[in-house]
C-alpha cells in the first residue's frame, strides 16, 4: 500500500470474514461490498481475484482497470492436489481445531518464511467465518470472460499451485484487452513473495 498511495488514493477493505470485519448473520453478497467502493481500479489476490474479477464484470462500467493475481475461478475442475487440500483443511474445521486448520493453511499455500507473519490473520480469518452458522453467499450471475471490456493485468507466481498457473492462463486468454505476468520466485502470495516485483507490475499497469 505505501508503494501505490504515492500515486494513488488506495482501499484495502476487509471482506466479511477477513481482518476485522465480521461474517454477515444474513444471507450477502461479496459483489456488493466490493462495489460500495467503486468507480476505481480493482486488485484482487487469489479468492479476492475471483471476487474482483465477478465485481468487474457485473459493474464494467465503474471499473477502470482489474488485476488479478493468483485469481481463483469458480467451477474450475480442480485437480487431486487442491481437493486434497480443500479436505484436509475442512476435516480439521469441522473437528473444531482451527490451529490444525491454519497450520494445514499455511504450509500449503505460504513459504516457510513468512509463515510467523500469517499465522495470526489466518486464525483469525477462520475465527470469523466459523463465528456462526454460514450464510447464503449471493453472487450475480457471471458473465462470459469474453465480454470483459475493461483492461486486465493477469499475474502468477512461477510456484504457485499448478490449477492457479492453469486458470491465469485460461483468463489471460478468455479476456480481451488482457496480459499476463508469470513472477519469478513467488508462489500463491506473490506481495510476500515478490514485493518489489509485484509493486513495480501494479505501479506500471495502473498508471498506463
Amino acid at each position: 500500500m505505501p508503494a501505490l498511495e504515492e500515486r494513488f488514493e488506495v482501499v484495502a477493505p476487509d471482506l466479511p470474514g477477513w481482518g476485522a470485519t465480521p461474517m454477515p448473520a444474513e444471507p450477502f453478497s461479496l459483489v456488493d461490498h466490493v462495489a460500495g467502493f467503486l468507480p476505481g481500479a480493482l486488485v484482487g489476490n487469489s479468492f479476492g481475484g475471483a471476487v474482483a474479477l465477478r465485481t468487474a464484470l457485473a459493474h464494467q462500467d465503474r471499473v477502470d482497470r482489474l488485476v488479478l493475481i493468483g485469481a481463483g475461478l469458480p467451477a474450475w475442475d480442480w485437480t487431486e492436489e487442491m481437493r486434497s487440500y480443500f479436505a484436509a483443511e475442512e476435516a480439521a474445521i469441522e473437528a473444531g481445531d482451527l490451529d490444525a486448520a491454519t497450520e494445514v493453511n499455511l504450509d500449503f499455500w505460504v513459504a516457510p518464511e513468512h509463515h510467523d507473519e500469517v499465522r495470526p490473520q489466518q486464525r483469525r480469518a477462520l475465527e470469523l467465518q466459523t463465528a456462526h452458522e454460514e450464510q447464503e453467499l449471493i453472487w450475480p450471475e457471471m458473465a462470459e470472460l469474453s465480454s470483459l471490456e475493461v483492461p486486465t493485468l493477469v499475474i502468477v507466481g512461477e510456484n504457485d499451485k499448478a490449477d492457479f498457473g492453469a486458470i491465469a492462463q485460461h483468463l489471460a486468454e478468455g479476456i480481451p484487452d488482457a496480459d499476463l505476468a508469470i513472477v519469478p520466485g513467488a508462489g500463491h502470495l506473490v506481495g510476500l513473495d515478490q514485493p518489489e516485483e509485484l509493486n513495480a507490475l501494479l505501479l506500471e499497469f495502473l498508471s498506463e
